[in-house]
């Protein structure tokens, strides 16, 4: 750049100026939340979720039992996203279980529930809520939503570099909600597998089947999964089944079919 002309240099400089505003913040790297299963970070374009993004979560069916497990892995997401930031969750089913959320690490106290009655109203309040940049998190609960409509919320999350959940609720059933096209940087899908049975009486923790179905930049991978703890973290099931092996654990099986 030092042969070129000043007004030359000048320009190249701002032309650069304009690439870097048309690249999404999440492919320029910038603050993450991992999950911490080393298995699941490993799969994650940049070893975990862009805090200055739009993320999607569906249930895997219609089912309460589903809906229930993505709403927590939601809000085990949230929690973890900026310490301590109130999270602001856009209902639009009135039926948020405190006491479910705080022992997916999300407690009443970090939690501001905003009621909307229309997609376009959850929408709206979302996308003010991320341009502000004050919140930990911005969780909207969403059943139609256009492509344009995702592309304001991703740059919204970029200015204020707040992350974004859409919780894609489904409207009947055989309608996929992850089917509609998105600007999603990363899609999920979260469904219930049993338990690991307890030696006595009671209930084990839960357990997911979680899909990233789409991610910018890699490739889709599923894991059988933990579901959320106290602080909003998810674990691999003590047996590693079902394809949720530690690389090392990987690598042995690896070595022994050889």
């Amino acid at each position: 750049m030092e042969n070129l002309p000043i007004d030359s240099a000048k320009r190249l400089e701002n032309l650069r100026d304009e690439v870097r505003k048309l690249v999404p913040a999440a492919q320029r790297g910038g603050v993450r939340v991992a999950f911490g299963v080393e298995t699941v970070d490993d799969r994650i374009m940049g070893n975990g979720l862009s805090v200055s993004a739009l993320h999607e979560v569906a249930a895997a069916t219609v089912g309460p039992a589903d809906d229930a497990s993505a709403t927590l892995f939601v809000a085990g997401i949230a929690a973890r996203a900026k310490a301590k930031s109130p999270v602001i969750w856009i209902v639009s089913r009135f039926d948020l279980f405190a006491p479910g959320l705080q022992q997916a690490g999300l407690p009443p106290e970090q939690l501001l529930q905003v009621e909307a009655r229309k997609d376009e109203d959850a929408l709206a309040v979302m996308e003010d809520a991320l341009r502000h940049g004050g919140a930990g998190a911005v969780v909207g609960e969403i059943t139609r939503v256009s492509m344009t409509a995702t592309r304001r919320l991703q740059l919204a999350a970029e200015e204020g570099a707040t992350m974004a959940l859409l919780l894609r609720r489904w409207r009947k059933p055989g309608v996929d909600p992850l089917m509609e096209p998105s600007a999603a940087v990363t899609r999920w899908r979260i469904g219930c597998v049993p338990s690991a049975a307890l030696p006595v009486m009671g209930i084990g923790r839960p357990r997911w089947r979680v899909s990233l179905v789409r991610q910018r930049g890699g490739e889709p991978h599923d894991w059988i999964l933990e579901g959320c703890d106290a602080q909003g973290r998810l674990a691999v099931p003590a047996e590693l089944g079902n394809g949720s092996a530690t690389p090392a654990r990987r690598q042995e099986r690896q070595d022994i079919a050889a």
